[in-house]
């Protein structure tokens, strides 16, 4: 079943805890320190568009790309309310083009989990090295595999609000390294003038959604690879939100690579 259909429609309101502010200041350091100031970035696996957004008001010209058309949908219902000038397409980070290239990609909130084999990975990586300017940043983060063997496991996760409720449940198998989450969504059913269907009043009556989700940790070995694989250099590794080398119960990592600086010769036609 796909992920993030009908729990678009949610994520932002299930998603409240996450201090965004924070992590844009976060990541907006983390570019000006390796020398992106400003210009084009783009923001792989964009969801609904919160950190776009916030890069977008840092004086960056966005671009942001997603699978989902639903998370899209409310992604452009923000730029519209926001007026910002942000770039949104609807494409697979495993095979998204751009009509040129970025100074800098960033993809946060465990985007690049969801490949779930090494080949997926090293093949992101070689289309996000293509579409870097020469000397490009890429900043990306990643759950850790100690997160999901400890911390979710075979948990499970429940949260009950008036204006929805979920049932988040958890298996991560530890010989693929695979994180499946099976989620029930109970979203109350929109009213229509009138509130009735069929006679039967629709007040207090929740729909019914289930999506399956699956991420995969990666070893920092794996990552390192797959980006020399693809032609950049990795500059670093930090426990996330922290200027620190990752410790053994770190939960999320941030990670720097760099383009080497290729001439245009060495880059595919991204014009085909």
């Amino acid at each position: 079943m796909d992920a993030y259909t009908s729990f678009a429609t949610v994520y932002d309101l299930f998603m409240d805890d996450i201090p965004y502010e924070g992590w844009c200041r976060y990541l907006t350091g983390l570019l000006k320190d390796y020398g992106v100031e400003e210009g084009l970035v783009l923001d792989l696996g964009c969801g609904t568009g919160t950190m776009t957004e916030l890069l977008a008001r840092e004086g960056y010209d966005m671009i942001g790309v997603d699978a989902s058309a639903e998370m899209l949908e409310i992604a452009m219902e923000k730029r519209e309310a926001s007026g910002l000038d942000i770039l949104y397409l609807l494409q697979d980070m495993q095979s998204f083009e751009l009509y040129g290239t970025v100074g800098a990609v960033v993809s946060i909130c465990d985007s690049l989990n969801y490949l779930l084999s090494y080949e997926d990975l090293a093949a992101t990586f070689r289309l996000v090295d293509n579409y870097l300017d020469p000397g490009g940043l890429f900043i990306f983060d990643m759950n850790t595999e100690y997160k999901y063997r400890e911390l979710l496991a075979d948990e499970t996760i429940a949260e009950d609000r008036e204006e929805g409720s979920f049932i988040w449940e958890n298996h991560f198998d530890l010989e693929s390294r695979i994180n499946q989450y099976d989620l029930t969504l109970f979203i109350p059913v929109d009213l229509e003038a009138g509130g009735g269907l069929n006679g039967l009043e629709l007040e207090g009556l929740y729909r019914k959604y289930q999506e399956t989700h699956l991420q995969r940790a990666f070893s920092l070995e794996e990552i390192q690879r797959a980006l020399a694989g693809a032609g950049m250099e990795f500059v670093v590794c930090y426990d996330a939100f922290t200027r620190e080398s990752p410790k053994e119960d770190s939960e999320r990592v941030y990670v720097v690579a760099r383009e080497r600086k290729k001439g245009c010769s060495d880059h595919v036609d991204i014009k085909k």
